[in-house]
C-alpha cells in the first residue's frame, strides 16, 4: 500500500503520481492535505488563504493529512485483498520516500522573502546573466568528478571565486552585457548563496543556494516570496492582509514566526527513535539545482540526526541521496540531459522487505529523451566514473567518499 502526498501549499490530489505507483503494483491512495487549493485567494500578497486561518487545517496540511487517510486506506485495502498488508505517526509506514523535503517550511518561506529582497531594483539578475554565471561555474568545476558532462557532482568541492564574475571598470554592466555582474548583482548573488541571516547576530536562518544552481534562481527573485512568504506572514503570522512584507525584520520577527508557525508546520526534530524501533526505513532525495529548496538543508538535517545518534550514524534506517543537476522532485528545467526518474521505490521495497541496503539508487529518463542513466549515492558518498568508455551508463560509476 502506498500513500501519495503533496508539495507546496498542497490542496490537490496528485493523480499523476498515483498512476505511476499503481503501475508498479501498489495499492495507492492520495489526498489534498485537508483543504482545496481552489478555495485560496488569487495568490500572492493580500490574498486570503482559508487554511492558514484555521489552525486545524494548518496542522493537517503538514503534520496530520497523511495519517488521516492512511488508516481508512489500510482498512479498505485489507478488506479488498482479504489480508493485512517518523516523528509524527512513526508507526504508520515501514518505508518512507521524502523527495526535496520542506520540513523546515516556515524558514524555507522566509528564505524566499530574503532572496526576493536581496535582488530588487538594480540588484536584479536577469535570466541571461544567470545562465552565463552557471556557465562560468561549470567551466571551473565540471571535471572535478573526472567526467566532462556539464554537471557538478558535488558543488561543495567547487572553489569558484565569485568575485571573478564582477564586471571590469572598462566593460561595466549594461542591459546588453550578460557576461558579468554589477557590484549590486554580485552582492545579491552572494547573499543568496549565503542564505538568510539574522541581521544583528549574522546567525543562519536557512541555508543558501549552491554553485551551479544559478540558472534556476529567477523564481527566487520574482515569484516565490510573493506566492509563499506573503500569504504566510499576512494570514498566519500577523493576521493582516495589508501587512507590508518588506517591513519584515530578520533581526526581530523570525522569533515570532518560530513561535506561531513553527509548532504548526515545521518538523525538524532529531528524535526518530520511534520510527527506527518500528523498523522503519527512510530514503530522502534532494536535487542540487532545486529552484525552491536550498539543497544543503537536507544535508544539515542529516548531520543533526547523526550528531543526536549514540554512534554518530543513522544509515541503518535513514539515507540521503543528492542529485547532481536535479530539480525539485525531478528534472531541473535548465539541466534536461540529467536523468530525472529516481528509482527509489524499488530500492526502498528491497530495503524494507529484504534488508538489502540501497548502496545506490538508479536514475534514468532524462527530459532530453536520451538513454543516459546515472547512479545516486548515499551521502556523503558521490558517484565517481570508473569505466571511462561508457560515461552515460550508471554501471560505469562507483559510490565513493570524496
Amino acid at each position: 500500500m502506498e500513500i501519495v502526498g503533496n508539495g507546496g501549499f498542497a490542496g490537490v490530489i496528485d493523480t499523476d503520481q498515483m498512476a505511476l505507483q499503481l503501475e508498479q503494483g501498489f495499492a495507492v491512495a492520495g489526498g489534498d492535505s485537508g483543504h482545496r487549493l481552489v478555495e485560496n485567494g488569487a495568490g500572492g500578497s493580500g490574498s486570503y488563504i482559508p487554511f492558514f486561518n484555521d489552525l486545524e487545517e494548518t496542522k493537517a496540511w503538514i503534520h496530520e493529512s497523511i495519517a488521516i487517510i492512511t488508516e481508512p486506506t489500510r482498512k479498505i485495502t485489507s478488506s479488498f485483498y482479504k489480508s493485512p498488508h517518523a516523528t509524527f505517526h512513526p508507526h504508520l509506514f515501514d518505508g518512507i520516500y521524502a523527495g526535496s523535503p520542506g520540513n523546515w517550511y516556515s524558514h524555507l518561506m522566509l528564505s524566499f522573502l530574503w532572496n526576493g529582497q536581496q535582488s530588487k531594483g538594480d540588484a536584479f539578475i536577469d535570466q541571461a546573466t544567470l545562465n552565463a554565471t552557471t556557465d562560468a561555474v561549470l567551466d571551473a568545476c565540471d571535471e572535478l568528478d573526472g567526467v566532462k558532462d556539464r554537471l557538478i557532482e558535488n558543488p561543495l568541492r567547487c572553489n569558484f571565486d565569485l568575485n571573478s564574475l564582477a564586471c571590469s571598470s572598462a566593460t561595466g554592466y549594461s542591459n546588453e552585457n550578460h557576461t558579468c555582474l554589477s557590484l549590486r548583482q554580485l552582492e545579491a548573488l552572494k547573499a543568496i548563496y549565503a542564505g538568510p541571516k539574522n541581521t544583528k547576530t549574522n546567525s543562519s536562518v536557512y541555508p543558501g543556494f549552491s554553485l551551479g544552481s544559478e540558472r534556476e534562481l529567477l523564481a527566487q527573485e520574482t515569484l516565490l516570496y510573493k506566492e509563499y512568504a506573503a500569504p504566510l506572514l499576512q494570514n498566519l503570522i500577523f493576521h493582516n492582509l495589508s501587512y507590508d512584507i518588506d517591513t519584515f525584520s530578520f533581526e526581530h520577527d523570525v522569533a515570532k514566526v518560530d513561535a506561531v508557525a513553527g509548532p504548526l508546520i515545521d518538523e525538524i526534530g532529531v528524535d526518530l527513535s520511534a520510527f527506527q524501533r518500528h523498523g522503519g526505513k527512510m530514503i530522502v532525495t534532494q536535487g542540487w539545482t532545486d529552484p525552491l529548496n536550498a539543497a544543503t538543508w537536507p544535508i544539515q538535517h542529516l548531520e543533526q540526526l547523526q550528531q543526536s545518534s549514540s554512534d554518530g550514524s543513522v544509515s541503518s534506517f535513514f539515507n540521503l541521496y543528492m542529485v547532481p543537476g536535479g530539480g525539485h522532485c525531478g528534472a531541473a528545467t535548465s539541466y534536461p540531459y540529467v536523468p530525472a526518474t529516481y528509482h527509489v521505490e524499488e530500492a526502498l521495497v528491497s530495503w524494507v522487505e529484504k534488508e538489502i541496503f540501497p548502496d545506490s539508487v538508479l536514475s534514468s529518463n532524462p527530459p532530453d529523451g536520451s538513454s543516459r542513466t546515472r547512479k545516486l549515492c548515499p551521502w556523503p558518498k558521490t558517484a565517481k566514473l570508473r569505466n571511462k568508455a561508457h560515461p552515460d551508463l550508471a554501471e560505469s560509476y562507483d559510490c565513493v567518499h570524496d
